[in-house]
């Protein structure tokens, strides 16, 4: 981790749906978690390259770049931060996909906060 990342230890939080990414940020606020929230991947792997976030909330549909898209980019810059994918899909084949690339877990939108909360904070004191 850089000194950069030791000074920011942060989860990040990033999905196309503004109204999506507050509730996360807000869910996690709430339980004293430090959170930065981004609707742009490319200004999310900006930020990863030099703050190396210890964890990321990553959205699968995503117009701009895709999840898989982002959390392979993310093993180049930030190769420390774990990933938590989000999708609204249940589609088997993107789970697979999304643990085959190194995903720590992978949620569906409509799931339980209880559960998305405890492997948050699980993966955050692990890092």
């Amino acid at each position: 981790m850089t000194a950069a990342g030791a000074n920011n230890s942060k989860i990040c939080v990033l999905d196309d749906d503004a109204s999506f990414v507050r509730a996360t940020g807000q869910l996690l606020s709430s339980v004293g978690l430090p959170t930065e929230q981004f609707t742009d991947p490319y200004a999310f792997l900006d930020y990863a390259r030099t703050h190396q976030p210890q964890l990321a909330i990553i959205d699968i549909s995503m117009p701009a770049m895709n999840g898989l898209e982002v959390q392979t980019r993310l093993r180049t810059a930030s190769p420390s931060t774990r990933v938590i994918v989000l999708t609204a899909r249940d589609d088997s084949s993107l789970r697979i996909k999304a643990i085959a690339s190194g995903a720590s877990a992978f949620f569906l939108k409509a799931g339980s906060e209880e559960e998305l909360l405890l492997r948050v904070q699980s993966l955050f004191s692990k890092s």
